[in-house]
């Protein structure tokens, strides 16, 4: 049996970390530092960092920023946020990022997955999609924090993104996102059963048998959460956590 990753993913709100709710009223929960040394300390599978306010802003990431937090890693980390070109991709990397997360430029065109997965190779390369579910039972992409439609369909803009080159899909439920009770298990296998490469699904976990469910029910190849490992308790308490000796295969 394979293991599966199971990956912290924290959302940057310019030098702080913040978690939302279904992508809306983002809590503070302090220094994204701190965190990330708590994690690597935990020794985590990966990372995922996202700034949540980069492309909506329309601003490049903070390179200084990612440096800092990929110098207190000690396990692989991927940032999204701001990442329209192959010169803001290839800081990133110089930064010591392992993989680039995309999600809004590739909405508008796939070109810069394309030339980073060129230089960089696909593994380098997350598409990352947020979604949300229609009054009528379907699935929406959405883009910019959640703000802005996109006009092409769920399943046309994954094949794009996995034929430009992205190595994997980074798959976010925004009606899940920060709710703690459970992922959206029909969008994930209704993405798993249509490619051939890693999801890492994401949005609504809160225990430790949601995680598995996204892999044996839904299929997904990785999973990741935030609420579930900043929160404590069901006040929500701040409280930066990972469960010792989590192992999840498949």
């Amino acid at each position: 049996m394979a293991r599966v990753r199971v990956i912290p993913c924290l959302l940057l709100r310019g030098h702080g970390l913040v978690k939302t709710r279904k992508f809306k009223d983002p809590i503070y929960l302090g220094d994204p530092i701190n965190a990330v040394r708590i994690f690597s300390e935990k020794e985590v599978d990966e990372l995922i960092v996202l700034d949540i306010d980069a492309s909506r802003d329309g601003r490049e990431p903070d390179y200084e920023l990612v440096a800092e937090i990929a110098g207190e890693c000690f396990m692989p980390v991927a940032y999204g946020g701001g990442i329209k070109t192959l010169d803001q991709a290839r800081k990133l990397i110089r930064c010591g990022i392992e993989k680039v997360v995309i999600n809004t430029a590739a909405t508008e065109s796939t070109d810069v997955i394309r030339a980073t997965a060129d230089i960089f190779g696909s593994q380098a390369v997350t598409g990352a999609v947020d979604v949300r579910k229609t009054l009528f039972g379907g699935y929406r992409v959405v883009s910019k924090s959640a703000t802005v439609e996109v006009k092409t369909g769920l399943e046309e803009h994954i094949r794009h993104l996995v034929d430009a080159g992205a190595g994997e899909i980074f798959l976010n439920s925004v009606d899940r996102d920060g709710m703690m009770a459970g992922y959206d298990l029909e969008l994930i296998r209704s993405v798993t059963s249509k490619v051939n490469v890693p999801v890492v699904a994401c949005g609504g976990a809160g225990t430790v048998e949601h995680l598995a469910q996204a892999i044996h029910e839904g299929c997904a190849s990785a999973v990741a959460a935030g609420s579930m490992f900043v929160f404590h308790g069901k006040l929500r308490g701040i409280l930066i956590n990972y469960p010792q000796g989590l192992r999840l295969e498949r």
